[in-house]
């Protein structure tokens, strides 16, 4: 208990350094620097603006609510981390859902870690931190693969070694960014899964994508009943092989002639001419008797 009072008045000590502008700490080689930076200091609120490189921008209030509850009980047991950005002012880094309880029960500081980094130092440990929680939604993380992608210029190789997941998890993520938005909202609020969209995302057409969303939320499918659902309309899509008309034959036999023919040789001939001017004729016989009379008649 008295190592945990030495530690919170440290802290408060710490936090009356901040304020004295002899002491206004800008960088690690500063005067003071090695006793704010990385340590806990008691900081206060209104000295604290939020991250705009925040990720996540959906708090659910019932759970903040009980984690207020928790911090009126208990303080708050995991410190914020926040960057020193001029005297006695920070911005948030990552702990905003601990800032926002905190504010709730009326506290008027918060233990923080202070770090000393510049913009795209300050997105990234704000994005990667965020990442790794495990209540952000599959589209909060897709955004936050993307926006390192686009504001830090990195490739989704070198986003796979930042946050230690495969390259092929941070592909699956990005695409949910081309569903229509409302489904995107809908991964969000929890009315279709990661797997729905990853299902829904290989059709093309938005207007489409929306429909099997709602027939997903009003008829309850699993993930593998729309991807049945999917490989349906994409199997309508494809073009059906055109039935030809045969070609007709360059010339016709006429009934005089198949009547000759029958004539001639005493049975049914069948005469056929095909689209390329080849033809056929077919002498049937009854008994090798017949069979001799017509090979008779073929030798005249």
């Amino acid at each position: 208990m008295a190592k945990a009072l030495k530690k919170q008045a440290l802290g408060r000590g710490l936090s009356a350094l901040l304020k004295d502008p002899e002491n206004d700490i800008q960088s690690v080689n500063d005067k003071n620097a090695e006793k704010v930076v990385g340590n806990i200091i008691e900081l206060d609120i209104d000295a604290i603006e939020i991250n705009p490189f925040q990720p996540r921008s959906n708090f659910n209030e019932e759970s903040l609510r009980e984690l207020a509850i928790s911090i009126k009980e208990l303080g708050v047991i995991q410190p914020i981390t926040v960057r020193k950005l001029d005297y006695n002012k920070f911005q948030l880094i990552s702990g905003e859902r601990r800032l926002r309880a905190s504010t709730l029960v009326g506290l008027t500081s918060v233990p923080a870690y202070i770090r000393i980094a510049n913009d795209n130092e300050s997105l990234v440990m704000a994005l990667v931190e965020n990442i790794q929680r495990h209540d952000l939604d599959p589209i909060e993380i897709a955004l936050s693969y993307q926006r390192l992608m686009d504001e830090i210029q990195l490739t989704q190789e070198q986003v796979s070694d930042r946050v230690g997941k495969k390259r092929s998890t941070i592909a699956n993520y990005i695409r949910l960014l081309k569903l229509d938005p409302i489904i995107q909202t809908g991964i969000r609020d929890g009315f279709i899964s990661m797997g729905h969209g990853r299902a829904i995302i290989n059709v093309e057409d938005l207007d489409k994508q929306t429909d099997i969303y709602h027939q997903i939320v009003s008829k309850n499918l699993s993930v593998r009943d729309t991807e049945a659902l999917v490989k349906s309309y994409q199997e309508s899509l494809k073009p059906k092989a055109a039935t030809t008309a045969p070609k007709a034959a360059p010339f016709e036999i006429e009934e005089t002639q198949k009547k000759a023919f029958n004539s001639y040789f005493g049975n049914l001939v069948e005469v056929k001419v095909a689209g390329n001017g080849k033809g056929k004729i077919t002498i049937p016989f009854q008994s090798e008797e017949d069979f001799n009379r017509i090979l008779a008649l073929i030798k005249k």
